[in-house]
Formats: structure tokens, C-alpha cells, sequence
């Protein structure tokens, strides 16, 4: 049994997700609501629970005063928020677990049931660093969590050179020449990467178009990197690709 409270400032908001709680996640009990960030602090050190929603925007104190002020952040967090793609990205950046509200049911219990099967983690500030950066420096994402078999590691996005699908995973690879097997597919990379700078050009390979050397023609092509590896284009994504660099 996971104990919650739910903190945002609207009521109806509140009452809704409760609700859903109630009828779809029965290993959920809510034992706390708050309608701002004082009284999410007062909760949280009152009941020390094992799971938080919480608004980002309130009045007064936002989640992230309301976050800087808790000093054993020992719990799952999931943030709930109106839409907003970019901060719906930043979030993403950060590896954090985020609802958009209207919460759709299906996406509330399979939310519920992934965090049951998780250890309660530390909401680390290096986490929550990353977030409010990429926050405060819209419309530019600098910074992302990369998930690892043994963790979280932080990296600037304009470091990585070029990506690899290997299954399920990815192998980052950056300007320094070091990389990274990332616990994380492609695709997810594909979905939260900024589509001006990255650009997939095969299966199993994205790109930095900052990091381009030279382009060289074939069936579908390839592409030498500046740390000078070779990487084929697809021929699906050869004209989109050329269309792109200009060519």
C-alpha cells in the first residue's frame, strides 16, 4: 500500500484525482490533501508518505519552493500539470513521472503499477536542479537525466554526438569521445531530444546535426562524424535528411 497526498491548489483537481484513486489504484490510500505549498510541507513532514502529486504552479510557493524547503525528500514524486509541451519535456529531461491533467485513467494506474515495483527513491536535487533549469531557460532544454542500469547521470545535451539503438537500451555517444549505455530506447530519446539539433537518419542511429563532418553520397548515403565515425542514412530518410543540411 502506497500512502499519498495530493497537493494543488485546485480544489476540483483534487476531489477528481481522489476520486480516480479511489475507483481504479486500490494500492493507493490518500491520507493528506493540500491546497498550497506550506500546507504540502506540514503533510509531508506529518505523514511521511510514499507517494506525492504535486502541482508545479501554485500560488505563494510553487512545487519547487515547496520541494526546496523538505529536507528528506524520500518519496515517489509525480507531477500534475495543465498542458504545456515544454514543461511536459523538461520533466521528461529530468526523468521525473508527470500526469497531464485532465488525468486519463489509464495512464494514472499504469503510473501506479510501475511505481509499485520501484523501490521508494531519494528526490534528489540534482534532479530537481536539472528541472528547474531547463525551466528557467525556455525555450532552450540544456540539461538531461540519462537512466543507467546503476542510476542517474546529468548531461548537457550539447555534448552528446550521436545515438545507437542497441534493444532496449541506447549507447550515447559524446564529444570527448566517452559513451554511455542508457537504459533507455531510441525512441524515447527520439520523443524528448529538440528535432532542430537531432535528427534520426536510420533504425537504429540519431544524429547531432551539429556534429556533422561531411555527408557522403550512396544508396541512402552516410554521414562521417567530427569524432569520425561513419554512420549510414537510411534511404527512407535520405531525402528528408538532405532537405535538412541544405542539399
Amino acid at each position: 500500500m502506497l500512502d499519498a497526498i495530493l497537493i494543488d491548489d485546485e480544489l476540483n483537481g483534487r476531489i477528481a484525482l481522489k476520486q480516480k484513486l479511489q475507483d481504479y489504484c486500490p494500492t493507493v490510500r490518500v491520507v493528506a490533501e493540500a491546497e498550497n505549498g506550506r500546507e504540502g510541507i506540514e503533510m509531508i513532514h506529518k505523514h511521511h508518505p510514499q507517494l506525492v502529486f504535486l502541482d508545479i504552479e501554485m500560488p505563494e510557493m510553487d512545487g519547487f519552493a515547496m520541494l526546496s524547503n523538505i529536507v528528506e525528500k524520500k518519496f515517489h514524486l509525480v507531477f500534475t500539470t495543465a498542458y504545456d509541451q515544454y514543461a511536459i519535456k523538461a520533466i521528461k529531461y529530468a526523468a521525473f513521472d508527470y500526469l497531464l491533467k485532465p488525468i486519463d485513467i489509464d495512464e494514472l494506474v499504469a503510473t501506479i503499477q510501475r511505481l509499485a515495483d520501484e523501490p521508494v527513491p531519494d528526490v534528489t536535487g540534482k534532479k530537481l536542479e536539472t528541472l528547474e533549469q531547463n525551466l528557467l531557460t525556455r525555450p532552450f532544454l540544456n540539461k538531461i537525466a540519462v537512466p543507467t542500469t546503476e542510476g542517474l547521470l546529468f548531461f548537457d545535451i550539447s555534448h552528446i554526438l550521436h545515438l545507437e539503438a542497441q534493444s532496449n537500451y541506447t549507447m550515447l555517444y559524446f564529444d570527448d569521445q566517452s559513451k554511455l549505455l542508457a537504459s533507455r530506447t531510441l525512441k524515447d530519446f527520439e520523443d524528448i531530444l529538440p528535432a532542430d539539433t537531432f535528427f534520426r537518419i536510420h533504425n537504429s542511429h540519431m544524429i547531432n546535426l551539429n556534429f556533422i563532418k561531411k555527408y557522403i553520397r550512396g544508396d541512402g548515403g552516410q554521414v562521417e562524424m567530427t569524432n569520425g565515425d561513419s554512420i549510414l542514412v537510411s534511404r527512407r530518410k535520405k531525402d528528408e535528411f538532405l532537405k535538412i543540411i541544405g542539399r
